[in-house]
């Protein structure tokens, strides 16, 4: 069945020279990050603003602080008028807590950019649902920055978040990255989706993903192959690889031992029996997520994807300058 592609969602503020970041912790605590997040983000003359909590005790040891805090430092880092940007410092356990709490209203009155990945899925899921602006699937301060990612990690995240990328720009994988094509081909449509394990959880609630028309990312990580195999078998049967215009599949890492380090092996057969028979173009090994370098991906925006090229064309604005 051919679904009409839906428009993109609305772009967000760019992010500008010197403004004020607000590092939040919505999932697990990163203990001892913090602060090397907010010199990081300084060294790039950035003001970092942080709204992180601590971890808790046991059995909630996974989180960074009770729910309430976790939520208030959502909310204020959204209407704080001189916040530039919220940027998750890492992932972990807990997003989806949040999710049946969140101002929306709040959120959409006051779009910025919103950075995450991994247990972050959740939010953006959200997000994109009820709120309608791009969010971004990036990199993050504990995660990613703090031990460093290779290039073009950061020098595209920046170039993403300011508006140095606009529509008809190309995000292209670096050379040497394990990008091939399972179905080749061209498609246009919403890019969404993200953490797989994230995606499935969140099947049957409110927030569950909105697969029609449109590009589908999914990447995981610790992840056994049989799992995958349940979690993909779970969206067709969820009637949510009917109508997706592409897919894009990032890495699937530690997850099988024996399988190559971007769990490529273990897991085409698995992939491919879910996917080749869509009928749609499928581009695998994407390097964002769990991987090594950690491309952002404008979540909600339309893109084109061209296994051919290996990339995602951007169809359209992703931030605006200005604030209007």
């Amino acid at each position: 069945m051919n679904t009409p592609p839906s428009p993109g969602a609305r772009p967000v503020p760019a992010l500008k020279p010197g403004a004020v970041v607000a590092v939040i912790a919505p999932a697990s605590a990163a203990d001892g990050a913090a602060q090397a997040a907010a010199a990081w983000l300084e060294g790039r003359g950035y003001q970092p603003r942080l709204m992180v909590g601590t971890r808790m005790d046991t059995p909630y040891d996974y989180l960074a602080g009770p729910d309430s805090l976790r939520l208030a430092s959502l909310h204020t880092a959204f209407a704080s008028a001189d916040v530039g940007a919220v940027w998750c410092l890492q992932g972990g356990f807990g997003s989806w807590r949040l999710l049946d709490q969140v101002d929306y209203a709040l959120i959409r009155a006051n779009p910025k950019p919103f950075i995450g990945y991994s247990d972050i899925t959740a939010l953006h899921l959200a997000l994109q649902r009820r709120v309608g602006f791009v969010t971004f699937h990036g990199p993050m301060l504990g995660q990613d920055f703090i031990p460093g990612r290779s290039e073009p990690t950061e020098s595209l995240a920046w170039a993403m978040l300011s508006g140095q990328l606009g529509e008809g720009s190309w995000i292209e994988a670096p050379a040497g990255s394990q990008v091939a094509a399972m179905a080749p081909g061209q498609a246009s449509g919403r890019l969404v989706g993200g953490n797989l394990a994230l995606i499935s959880a969140l099947m049957g609630t409110d927030d569950e993903i909105d697969t029609r028309g449109a590009i589908l990312f999914i990447e995981d990580v610790n992840e056994l192959p049989p799992r995958v195999d349940r979690m993909l078998a779970q969206l067709a049967g969820a009637a949510k690889l009917e109508g997706v215009a592409g897919v894009l599949v990032g890495n699937f890492t530690r997850g099988a031992p024996g399988s190559d380090p971007a769990g490529q092996s273990l897991y085409w057969p698995i992939l491919r029996d879910a996917l080749l028979g869509l009928d749609v173009p499928v581009l695998t090994g994407w390097p964002s997520g769990h991987w090594n370098p950690n491309l952002m991906l404008p979540l909600g925006a339309r893109v084109t994807l061209d296994t051919q090229r290996r990339a995602l064309r951007l169809d359209q604005a992703v931030v605006r300058q200005g604030t209007a």
